[in-house]
């Protein structure tokens, strides 16, 4: 009779926590992004009954963008000193591109609570609803960004050479917005208050990043601006455009920011991926 192998221990086949929580969560990723056509779907959708019955839509944004950085950069212009030729392109790239981050964290803490009716009647991977956040400010961001080409065009590039680091930088811009909103996604569907607290926190960064003033303008406190990572992450984005070169050490900062809270926001969207629908 032919000998029977035994089974190999079970310890080999083994798979920890850890490790099933990040297939989850990968998977989850996976399915939201092969289901493209539905989140962008939902998010211009939602962009078009936004602006329904309004003959410029989306425009306004870009209306009332260009009065802010117009009414700042004449008043902040002038209390810093600073020339318009350079200063006003600057300013025009932090509005633009805090305004996008800014509403990507608020709209994403709302993801999962606005999703609610979704979430508990289809079995729906829960990243289409953040990935439906990124798309609609994405599309958002190409409205307003007609005033950063605008300014460009009037007072030009102090060195083309750094446009092409735009695409990378963009690229952790955008990884950086998105692991911010899955992992408050998350939270605040467990917690209802945490949108109002990440709201308030928001307008704190506004003024402890350098959106309106340079990064440079801080002597005393330059380590208000050294130790935020935010600083960094937009800096990846404004420096191509304004004709600058981002440190290496920005790039490292941002890079860094990127890998390490995607980990977490993966963990954790596996580990609570199917409590959101008993929360929200």
């Amino acid at each position: 009779m032919p000998v029977c192998r035994e089974f190999p221990q079970r310890h080999a086949f083994h798979i920890s926590r850890e490790e099933l929580r990040m297939y989850v969560a990968i998977s989850d990723l996976r399915e939201s992004l092969a289901r493209w056509r539905l989140w962008m779907l939902l998010g211009w959708l939602e962009i078009r009954q936004r602006y329904a019955r309004s003959r410029i839509g989306p425009f306004w944004l870009t209306i009332s963008t260009t009065v802010m950085v117009t009414s700042i950069g004449l008043v902040y212009g002038t209390l810093f000193g600073q020339d318009m030729h350079d200063y006003l392109p600057f300013l025009a790239v932090s509005l633009v591109f805090w305004n996008m981050f800014s509403s990507v964290v608020n709209e994403g803490a709302q993801a999962y609570i606005n999703s609610a009716t979704y979430i508990r009647q289809i079995r729906t991977p829960r990243l289409v609803f953040i990935l439906q956040v990124l798309w609609r400010n994405a599309v958002i961001l190409a409205h307003n960004f007609i005033i950063v080409v605008a300014l460009l065009l009037i007072f030009g590039v102090r060195d083309f050479r750094a446009l092409p680091l735009f695409i990378p930088g963009f690229i952790l811009f955008m990884l950086n917005s998105a692991w911010i909103a899955m992992l408050v996604a998350l939270v605040s569907a467990r917690f209802r208050d945490l949108p109002q607290i990440i709201a308030a926190l928001l307008q704190v960064a506004f003024y402890v990043t350098p959106i309106i003033y340079r990064p440079n303008s801080l002597n005393r406190y330059a380590w208000i601006v050294e130790f935020n990572p935010l600083a960094y992450i937009i800096e990846l984005v404004r420096g191509p455009l304004v004709g600058t070169f981002p440190s290496p050490l920005t790039w490292i900062v941002g890079t860094a920011v990127a890998v390490v809270g995607w980990l977490v926001a993966l963990m954790l969207t596996g580990r609570y991926e199917k409590r959101i629908p008993y929360w929200v």
